[in-house]
Order: structure tokens, then sequence, then C-alpha cells
């Protein structure tokens, strides 16, 4: 399909995990990193770099984690229960990156559009599970804050095959780790977006129905 790698950002402790909640932090973490270290190895063997993020749930808004790895979170029991404050504070202080993922999204599980443009270090403007217009409103949105935009294919499964539609991103220079990518994207370098053809472009649908909130913490 053309990537040079991936980043597997499974559902984290606030979303919709198959993880276990009551097992003990470490091993909830051993069990929560068994599907990336899986799709790690098996990238090994066909020459895909594949690396390790994670995606949280607050109530309907989400956000894409990227660099800090497993020993990292090992460490860090309460992360199962961090605000969105917390969470900005102490993956940007590992030099790691929050993407606030499909913030425009649309569904019946949503009961409002929560943005969070301070605890944020970029936005989420092309995601393959979206509608056009959702889309569009997020890039619309990050380029009035100026901050950096990312695209992604929200791949669940897999014969969830998007074919010459596959969304992601080009960078300057193949990366080496996940902490490489979170440099990229909190320092602009994001080289392109990879999307179908005027899938950003603004309409008159671009303006969500849902009421519109922004976070506090």
């Amino acid at each position: 399909m053309g990537y040079t790698g991936i980043l597997v950002t499974d559902h984290f402790a606030g979303g919709n995990t198959a993880i276990d909640p009551d097992l003990p932090w470490r091993d909830w973490v051993d069990a929560f990193c068994r599907g990336y270290e899986d799709a790690r190895e098996a990238g090994a063997r066909r020459g895909l770099d594949v690396f390790f993020g994670w995606e949280e749930h607050f109530g309907g808004d989400e956000y894409l984690i990227y660099g800090p790895d497993k020993a990292w979170l090992m460490d860090r029991p309460r992360a199962r229960r961090w605000s969105r404050a917390t969470q900005f504070r102490e993956v940007g202080a590992a030099g790691g990156c929050v993407v606030q993922a499909h913030p425009f999204r649309e569904r019946a599980y949503i009961e409002r559009i929560r943005l969070s443009p301070k605890f944020v270090h970029a936005v989420e403007v092309g995601n393959a599970g979206n509608h056009p217009w959702e889309d569009a409103a997020a890039r619309r949105y990050a380029e009035r804050l100026g901050l950096p935009m990312t695209a992604g294919s929200d791949i669940h499964r897999v014969d969830q095959r998007i074919g010459e539609d596959a969304f992601g991103v080009w960078l300057p220079e193949r990366i080496g780790s996940p902490m490489d990518y979170a440099r990229l994207v909190r320092e602009g370098r994001v080289a392109g977006l990879r999307l179908p053809e005027g899938r950003l472009a603004s309409s008159p649908e671009c303006e969500p129905s849902l009421p519109v909130i922004r976070n506090r913490r």
C-alpha cells in the first residue's frame, strides 16, 4: 500500500479497549502492548517499520499519543486517570506529542464536540473514518490555531483495506522511533498529508451540527 512505516495506536484505558481494567497496572500494560508487539514482529519480517502509540478517550474526544514507550507507561500507573491537561504536560515533558484525533467527528455516541486547543501539539485533519466535511472543519480549526496537521487511516480490522485512498503523512526522513515522529510533528516538519484529492476542501456542510465547547482540563 506504499507505507514505509505505521504507528499502532490502540484504544487506551479510557476508551473502547479489550484489556481487563481490573488487572494490576503492569499486567495491564503488558496486555495492552501485545497487539503492537505482534505487529512489530510481523513488520520486521516484511520490511515495514512499526512504532508504538496509543489513543486516549475523554467522554467523546480522543487523543493520539506519540513518543513515550512501554517502559515509560509501566512507571506511570496514574496515566489511566489523567486529565487532558495532565496528559499534555506529562507527554510533552517526555518529548512526545498529543494530537487531537478527528476533532469534528459527529456520531451517535458523541453528545458534543470538545476541542482542546491548550492541551494538544497538533490536530488530525485527515481521517479515513470521517466524512470529508469533518476533515475540512478540522483543517480550518488547525489553520486558525496555527497547529501542525496530521492524517491517519483509523484502521481497526485486518480486512479494512482502503487501497488508493490510504491516509497518512509524508515525512522528510525515515524515522527510527515514535519519538522521532513526535519531534517532527511538534516541529511542524510533516512534509505533507496523504489524502484523496480534494479531501480537505471547504463546503457548505463544513459547520458542525453538534454544540462545540472548549475543554478547560
